[in-house]
């Protein structure tokens, strides 16, 4: 089966330049830039040499690019881990938001379904957070996303949805790993030259190791569970805390123990957008449509957090 992994040198699409070595599937991973040095040597280390680092050009962008490239590579099936993720600068870059995120799995969409095809789409728990509520959110509540992010991803849903295209849309939440910018890297250096920091305490969800996500993505490839699978469902660690809790544990499995970490409100930190006060993923549709076990936040963590350290 020929695979398509586009965004392939995000933190997801490394993790699934990792995943996908055991599979014997022809995978053909494309973005808009290079690998960078940094991931490159990554790559090499958790893979013993064997993860693939061959990216394509491909503007998702474009309908024509994807229908040509899709066509001419007998193209089955495509894992979308493409999108605008900066959360504050998409709030004064609507369009480029806008197109990323929701116009161009439009077009995967359109491509696939073209050549009878699945689509398997990364969104976000962003896509909630504009009402109160305490409790994890299931695949069918009603999208109130806070800000041009979860609104833009919210429209990338709605029009693979309207496109009629085989489709598995997979949220997530709080990714990190061994690659690019986040959060876990960011607060491994802040905690270990810092000698305090203030974290929010008042934003809620699950912490995610895009490993695990990756390698639930392969299980679906593998097992064929897309087939007769169409449909919105959750992932993302098991487990609850606050982004104050998550840079403790940081911290922690890292030894920094110089730094104190001091928990503060959100409104402390002013941003052009409001983020989800509460967006933790419920799973049971998930879990029992595949009979999967996920890991409790803390245990991936510690995984990625070596490697890390070990570099």
């Amino acid at each position: 089966m020929n695979i398509l992994v586009t965004g392939a040198n995000g933190q997801l699409g490394n993790e699934m330049r990792l995943k996908s070595i055991r599979l014997a599937d022809k995978f053909f991973y494309t973005d808009i830039c290079e690998v960078s040095e940094e991931s490159s040597k990554m790559l090499d280390r958790l893979s013993g040499g064997q993860a693939s680092k061959e990216t394509a050009y491909l503007d998702i962008t474009d309908i024509e690019q994807v229908r040509e490239y899709v066509k001419a590579n007998n193209i089955q099936i495509i894992i979308n881990c493409a999108a605008f993720t900066n959360v504050d600068a998409a709030e004064s870059n609507y369009d480029a938001a806008e197109l990323l995120n929701a116009r161009a799995p439009e077009n995967l969409a359109i491509a696939i379904k073209e050549v009878g095809g699945c689509l398997i789409h990364v969104s976000t728990d962003y896509v909630f957070g504009g009402e109160p509520y305490n409790t994890p959110c299931k695949e069918d509540r009603k999208g109130t996303p806070t800000g041009v992010y979860g609104v833009t991803k919210l429209h990338g849903e709605q029009n693979i949805q309207k496109v009629g295209a085989h489709y598995m849309i997979l949220r997530t939440a709080w990714l990190y790993s061994e690659f690019g910018k986040n959060f876990v890297k960011t607060m491994l250096n802040l905690t270990r030259v810092k000698s305090e920091l203030k974290v929010v305490f008042d934003q809620v969800g699950t912490p995610t190791y895009a490993g695990d996500l990756a390698d639930i993505i392969v299980k679906i490839v593998a097992n064929r569970w897309y087939e007769g699978h169409s449909g919105i469902y959750h992932y993302s660690n098991e487990g609850v805390c606050s982004w104050f809790d998550f840079t403790k544990s940081i911290a922690l499995l890292a030894g920094n123990d110089i730094c104190k970490i001091k928990p503060c409100y959100s409104a402390d930190f002013p941003s052009p957008v409001e983020r989800p006060s509460y967006s933790v993923l419920d799973k049971a549709k998930i879990k029992e449509t595949f009979g999967i076990e996920i890991p409790y936040w803390t245990e991936p963590l510690r995984t990625c957090i070596s490697h890390l350290l070990t570099e």
